[in-house]
């Protein structure tokens, strides 16, 4: 799955153009789009009919298919039916943080050379602005819809990734909301709102995906790669954790299309599960939509795992679970002769083909021309406007992180730091800046281009790239940062180092980097800045602990504007409000927590840590939800309930117990009429406006649940210097202060919750009554 950018070649561009033309002038694309009231032999076919409900017209379709055309829409690329004029489709495409040309079903070029590159995920999870998730999938769309209008995109999008970034050396965790599942799970809900849109009834703006279902977050690692692993996890932890964002994404965010991963879970490929697939998204969560497989799942789980004695079978598993569309050719090829082996039968591809189609159809994508349909209007001007620009570097903006900043040495003085320094193999970079499953940007600001719109600039690499593999570039860097009144060191890593299929092997800075961190803040007049570039976490503790490092950032893989962004932050023109989200462990973690454990818990008896900030206790480089500012936030909480009566829908095996010694089963309880509202007051106590991410964390009743704390909510407010902002933030008791059984089953336990509002504490009482019982 990796992509290269093509140039297109000047006959290409003159078709591009051609047809543009032709498009501008008779409103319709090449060739046609499906149900074109033009065509009068097809028109008017009922599955044509906008009139009809959704559900009649797919099933007129599919009884007009002969079984191998079925067959061959069961593939991302699906073939042309032109009797009934449908044109060829291609499924993949991608839209993790912007319109991708990763997936063969977007090609930019002529009317679509770019389009807006937002920052990497990871980046933008460490906003903690589910308002600004959700505006970045609306600017998306909207580009998403202008180039399909335009033919050079489809409308079915494989993002976001939600896995659980659980291990700090995987490759793809810069693709993730981060490590906490409350975090992601609202990330997802967010992002795919955004994508999706608020369409009339049924309708979609573009169709979203979650992925990689589930427990996946291992690429190639000592040996052990994504197409062997068996992912070996917990009921507990599966419900707990690893579940947590792709439910919210299929019952909050109502997403079209969910992928299963390439990995085993407990010993069943995740395609092939119909527990997983069939009895959980469907039966569970109601997914309204297709399940997909990564690609080339369903042939990794014959060819190279061995899961099924014939292709026939595998076809026939995956199918049978509930798998709608398969990523690859596998089933196009093997499975008419699964149905002629009484494996599989047409009823069950039909089933398949009703979920596919029928997003299809919420698209618009059998209405004919889009020109006449919502979102029809979009096109090339829509695409990298000035506005969708704005926000990714907005977007930028709220993603740095600041982790250090000893004796307020930033903001910088533009008139007291008239010459900086850049310095490091990431201080003029483009596309490092837009991290993996990117397109092409509208155009780019590096770091060094940011800062010289503030100060005169000296520029050195100090590195041939982010190895750095000797240190003859050093003394020219050392030069510079003796010149300057202060030095800016972009440092960090890229795909070469963290990338899809390419777990990293420690959590240090590669190659010479940190010994040129050393010498350049030994040299430096000035203060120091080391800016870190990364999708993961960075041992960077050497940096941590040396009074010449004045500050440290943290900026992910900040988008096409990431340089612009940059320089705001450092120069006060935004005051960071970012926070970390994932643990910044030390390298010698690694050693005790092998990539291939599942486990969340710390197991002391065997020397296992333990992962993420819930369940790892020991040291860490910096925390998760760090982050600083350049002002100071207080906290007083105005309202909040000291006792709630749970009540309960069940009889819930009273006869045998009135302690609740376990906790009281969500499911047995009347969930909607515990949502509570807790009023936050921030003040701002500084001087300097600012932007403050409140995060909220529980803890459940002593020894209850191994949970030290668990983030159950947070909000963003804009405070000015000096003052006050209240803020609401909502807390379901189901969902966020119950714990999972190790049965995987969510309970409430009864007791005194303790709820963190940055440093300070409040207790909620919780106590079971026998209010709405039905037996």
């Amino acid at each position: 799955m990796h992509h290269k950018h093509s140039h297109t070649h000047f006959s290409l561009l003159v078709l591009s153009l051609t047809l543009l033309c032709l498009y501008a002038r008779t409103g319709h694309s090449r060739p046609p789009f499906a149900c074109d009231p033009h065509n009068a032999e097809t028109g008017n076919l009922p599955f044509c009919r906008e009139s009809l409900p959704i559900r009649d017209r797919v099933q007129d379709l599919i009884g007009r298919l002969t079984l191998q055309e079925k067959i061959r829409l069961l593939v991302n690329n699906a073939i042309a039916v032109p009797r009934l004029g449908i044109k060829g489709y291609e499924w993949w495409s991608e839209a993790l943080h912007g319109v991708s040309d990763v997936g063969p079903g977007t090609k930019f070029g002529g009317a679509f050379p770019g389009a807006t590159s937002f920052p990497q995920v990871i980046t933008t999870a460490a906003s903690f602005n589910a308002s600004l998730w959700e505006q970045i999938g609306r600017v998306v769309s909207d580009e998403a819809r202008a180039m399909y209008n335009g033919g050079t995109a489809g409308l079915t999008y494989w993002s976001p990734n939600v896995n659980i970034f659980r291990d700090p050396r995987w490759g793809r965790g810069q693709e993730t909301p981060g490590e906490d599942p409350v975090l992601a799970g609202r990330y997802a809900a967010s992002y795919v709102r955004g994508l999706q849109g608020n369409a009339a009834g049924n309708r979609l703006k573009v169709a979203a995906c979650c992925k990689h279902y589930t427990a996946y977050d291992l690429d190639n690692w000592n040996g052990v790669d994504r197409f062997h692993f068996n992912a070996r996890v917990s009921k507990q932890e599966l419900e707990e954790t690893y579940n947590v964002p792709f439910k919210a994404c299929v019952m909050e965010g109502r997403v079209a299309s969910v992928m299963c991963s390439y990995n085993q879970v407990n010993g069943k490929p995740t395609c092939a599960d119909p527990d997983l697939l069939q009895n959980t998204i469907r039966g569970q969560w109601h997914l309204n939509g297709y399940i997909v497989s990564d690609c080339d799942s369903v042939g990794v789980l014959y060819d190279t795992q061995h899961y099924t004695a014939t292709p026939e079978d595998a076809a026939a598993a995956t199918i049978k679970a509930g798998l709608d569309l398969d990523c690859g050719p596998f089933l196009a090829i093997h499975t008419e002769s699964a149905i002629r082996a009484g494996k599989l039968s047409e009823a069950d591809v039909n089933g398949a083909l009703a979920h596919t189609l029928t997003v299809q159809m919420r698209l618009g994508m059998f209405d004919g021309e889009p020109s006449r349909q919502p979102f029809g209007n979009l096109g090339p001007n829509d695409v990298c406007t000035p506005a969708h620009q704005q926000l990714a570097l907005e977007a930028a903006r709220q993603g740095i992180v600041l982790l250090q900043n000893r004796a307020r040495s930033l903001p910088l003085s533009t008139a007291r730091h008239r010459t900086i320094a850049v310095i490091g193999p990431n201080s003029d970079v483009t596309v490092t800046m837009i991290g993996n499953y990117a397109g092409v940007a509208c155009g780019y600001t590096t770091p060094l281009q940011g800062i010289a719109r503030y100060a005169k600039t000296v520029h050195q690499s100090g590195c041939n790239g982010v190895a750095c593999p000797d240190n003859q570039l050093f003394g020219q860097a050392e030069t510079a940062a003796r010149q300057a009144d202060a030095t800016v060191l972009v440092m960090g890593l890229d795909q070469s180092i963290e990338a899809e299929f390419k777990d990293r092997v420690g959590l240090l800075l590669p190659g010479h980097q940190q010994e040129l961190v050393s010498r350049v803040a030994t040299a430096s007049r000035g203060p120091v800045v080391l800016v870190l570039m990364s999708g993961g976490p960075l041992d960077v503790s050497f940096a941590k602990n040396d009074p010449r490092v004045s500050a440290i950032l943290w900026v992910g893989y900040p988008g096409q504007a990431g340089g612009t962004a940059i320089a705001d932050v450092l120069f006060g023109r935004t005051n960071p409000g970012g926070k970390l989200p994932m643990t910044w462990y030390p390298q010698d973690y690694l050693a005790k927590a092998p990539m291939t454990d599942m486990a969340l818990r710390a197991n002391p008896s065997r020397g296992y840590p333990g992962r993420t900030y819930r369940f790892y206790k020991g040291p860490v480089v910096f925390p998760f939800g760090l982050g600083l500012s350049y002002t100071n936030f207080a906290h007083e909480i105005a309202n909040a309930p000291t006792a709630v009566s749970v009540p309960l829908a069940t009889l819930d095996r009273l006869k045998n117990s009135t302690t609740f010694s376990n906790g009281v089963r969500v499911k047995h309880t009347n969930c909607d009429a515990l949502s509570l509202g807790v009023d936050v007051d921030v003040k701002n106590t500084g001087d300097m406006d600012g932007t403050h991410s409140l995060l909220v964390f529980s803890t459940p009743p002593m020894g209850k649940g191994d949970l030290e704390k668990q983030l159950i909510g947070f909000e963003k407010v804009h405070v000015v210097a000096g003052g006050r902002q209240r803020v609401r933030v909502h807390i379901d008791v189901c969902k966020h202060l119950s714990v999972v059984d190790q049965f995987g089953i969510r309970r409430i336990q009864m007791g005194e919750h303790s709820l963190h509002f940055g440093d300070i504490k409040h207790s909620i009482s919780l106590q079971a009554t026998l209010g709405d019982i039905r037996t």
